[in-house]
């Protein structure tokens, strides 16, 4: 672990197309070019030798050092401070637009603010997961890092051309180059490092740079602006939407599941997964917090990528299922799963594996999250048109069929499949939300069928799905486990929150699933997976189980849990997928599902504290 920034020890920079993570220590250690799903330039997060990394930090041996983002923006600051001086850097992605392009920007702006500092910078990409060969032409006004491919790397100096040239440059025998830096205070200079660049290096002035810096800032917080949130966690929520907003592929409107590739839910174990893809489940889930924050543009974006998603799979295959559960950013489905055996992993965390071979997996689940997301936009005044209602139809067609069958369910288990009780109650989610959209249009639908498949399914859940000796419901027929994904019962209308067994089920998962305020999905042991090794408990379910405390009316142990969890954020307010019994966040970072989820039980948490301080008792 010594060799690797702990997973937390990041920030988040992005342009709305790809994103990199840069340390606490001023190293970008992640960078994917370009998209987020393409193959990385810099990988060092997975591989400290083989990777790349692109450096800037004090060459003096100790100093300390802070991060931060500038207010409302995701413009990202990292100091550094000695006996000697204080000095910062500044990192930034312009952002692209709604045109998908090759051509991004990483800005890095350095100075010294106090004293005197030496910085020493290394810029050492490795093209294609480090599969690639580099070479390095330097020229009077940059420098060029040219793949076998023809793919290139342009460093731009930040300067103006009457600057004196403060630093020394040098090469090494892989083509990285490294560069000695020395400012005084109130002295700056920076580096762009551009893919799909436009023209050769060149000389970057000040006046440039400031007006990619002010471009930059005034989107960000004229984009934040737009939120209508102003409850208690207005800093921790805002946080949230910005780097959900960070995890959007804007020109198709999809939030990627995390910008990272697999990091471990268990240092040296097998489970690292690729989340740098759109899940049809998490995707739909973006759509309450969008909405509930104000986004309507976001929320209508992703609306339209899950209809022509819903369209396309309405004319295909359907003996596994009109959609699957997850996708490219641009809607392609080719995410065949390899390892990359040349690295070592984060850590020692091996297999590295890119692609998700869970792609084609069946889960349910999917078809309730996506119809309950559409009349959820709906209600908020979207529409649905006929070639898209047409083709959910075929969907509920397919789901009435299949519902009744074994699957992998929505942790997307490899130990085999089983009739997951949360898939059941999303298929009754899926009909229930189709008949309302019919009736409230008026719209031609199987209704008498749907409302016999949804009862149906009502009915195998309570007599299948509960446990009189667990006095709960439980994570799939035929089993005592406990399973966390089931705290959406209430949320999505299964059960009222004030029903006895509801009570009993969260009474059962307080002494089982929860560890102190921190809540595992299930336990392993109990339910194998079909994987080695354990995980941590699951930040995502955290924060359901706070949206389902609020609901039950356990307002102060809702409170408690959610701000203990606001001690896990790391020093930025971001979250990985999972927390280790250390507080040491763990899986791939940031994850879109756990700041979905934090928005979520904010927004629930917040009425329901609002409602008991005007003496309202609710119920859901």
């Amino acid at each position: 672990m010594d060799d690797y920034p702990l997973i937390e020890n990041h920030g988040l920079i992005g342009d709305l197309q790809t994103a990199a993570l840069v340390t606490t220590d001023g190293a970008v250690d992640w960078f994917c070019s370009p998209r987020f799903d393409s193959p990385s330039v810099f990988g060092a997060l997975l591989d400290k030798d083989k990777g790349g990394h692109c450096t800037v930090r004090p060459a003096h041996p100790t100093c300390s050092t802070k991060q931060l983002y500038l207010p409302d923006t995701a413009i990202l600051v990292t100091r550094f401070m000695t006996e000697a001086g204080a000095g910062e850097v500044v990192d930034f992605m312009p952002v692209t637009g709604t045109t998908a392009t090759d051509r991004h920007r990483l800005v890095r702006l350095v100075r010294c603010v106090r004293g005197t500092m030496t910085f020493d910078v290394e810029i050492a990409p490795r093209f294609d997961y480090g599969l690639m060969k580099h070479q390095l032409h330097i020229t009077p006004h940059g420098a060029v890092f040219a793949a076998e491919d023809g793919t290139e790397l342009i460093v731009h100096p930040i300067r103006e051309p009457e600057d004196q040239r403060l630093a020394d440059v040098m090469t090494d025998q892989d083509a990285d180059l490294r560069v000695s830096l020395t400012l005084a205070a109130g002295e700056e200079r920076g580096l762009i490092l551009e893919t799909g660049a436009e023209g050769p290096p060149r000389e970057i002035r000040r006046a440039e740079h400031e007006q990619l810096f002010h471009e930059t800032a005034v989107f960000w917080r004229t984009w934040l602006a737009r939120s209508t949130y102003t409850g208690r966690w207005r800093e921790v929520v805002e946080r949230s939407a910005i780097t959900l907003k960070l995890m959007t592929f804007a020109p198709s409107g999809a939030v990627v599941a995390a910008p990272t590739a697999a990091l471990p839910e268990q240092l040296g174990g097998e489970r690292n997964w690729d989340y740098r893809f759109t899940w049809i489940r998490d995707a739909s889930f973006s759509v309450y917090a969008l909405l509930g924050l104000g986004f309507t543009e976001e929320a209508r974006a992703f609306i339209i990528w899950l209809g022509d998603r819903v369209k396309e799979g309405a004319g295909g295959d359907l003996t596994t299922g009109p959609l699957n559960i997850m996708y490219k950013v641009d809607g392609s489905s080719d995410l065949d799963e390899r390892i990359l055996d040349h690295w070592e992993g984060y850590a020692g965390s091996a297999p590295v594996r890119i692609g998700n071979g869970a792609a084609n997996q069946l889960q349910l689940d999917i078809y309730g999250e996506a119809l309950d997301s559409i009349y959820f936009a709906h209600r908020h005044g979207f529409t649905v048109g006929h070639g898209g209602w047409t083709s959910l139809r075929t969907d509920l067609d397919w789901l009435a069929d299949h519902w009744d069958q074994a699957e992998e369910g929505i942790w997307e288990t490899r130990g085999g499949r089983q009739d997951f009780t949360y898939g059941r109650v999303m298929s009754w989610v899926a009909f229930d939300r189709a008949l309302r959209l019919a009736e409230s249009k008026g719209w031609p639908s199987a209704a008498d069928r749907w409302k016999a498949e949804r009862d149906a399914v009502y009915e195998q859940v309570m007599a299948r799905g509960w446990s009189e000796d667990r006095q709960a419901f439980v994570q799939h027929y035929g089993s005592e486990v406990l399973d966390s994904s089931l705290l959406r019962m209430a949320t999505v209308g299964f059960l009222t929150p004030g029903d006895p067994m509801w009570s009993t089920t969260l009474d059962a998962m307080e002494d089982e699933l929860v560890s102190d305020s921190l809540v595992y999905r299930y336990d392993p042991d109990a339910s194998p997976d079909g994987l080695r090794g354990s995980e941590g408990t699951f930040s995502l379910c955290t924060f359901m189980y706070v949206d389902a405390l609020a609901r039950a009316g356990r307002t102060d142990r809702a409170r408690l849990v959610f701000e203990k969890m606001m001690g896990y954020a790391n020093h930025l307010g971001l979250y990985s997928e999972e927390i280790d019994p250390t507080g040491r966040q763990l899986g791939n970072f940031p994850q879109a599902f756990t700041h979905l989820a934090l928005i979520d039980s904010a927004l629930t948490l917040d009425q329901a504290l609002d409602s008991r301080r005007s003496g309202i008792v609710r119920h859901g």
